[in-house]
């Protein structure tokens, strides 16, 4: 596996902060591994829509996306994209 970048890490740090540590960072980079497999319960996940769209100041709807971290990411790369620069994805 590379090195995560920056919204990897972000992400894996956000997960393990929205479930109380009961997945660790280094679990969630795991990136293939579904969220929901490594512990995140649907209080995770709302914790965690609600720490994405503070820290990245965009709306995102995973409700039915509790996929891996990597198709997180994707997700909240292509919602970052379409909304306008905010310059606090770097």
């Amino acid at each position: 596996m590379t090195a995560p970048g920056p919204l990897h890490q972000r992400l894996a740090e956000l997960v393990h902060e929205a479930t109380g540590g009961a997945v660790s960072v280094a679990d969630a980079l795991a990136g293939d591994v579904p969220l929901v497999a490594l512990g995140l319960d649907s209080l995770g996940l709302l914790r965690l829509i609600d720490a994405i769209e503070s820290e990245y100041d965009v709306e995102i709807d995973l409700q039915g996306n509790t996929g891996s971290l990597d198709e997180i990411a994707a997700h909240l790369a292509e919602r970052v994209s379409a909304a306008p620069p905010t310059g606090r994805l770097t």
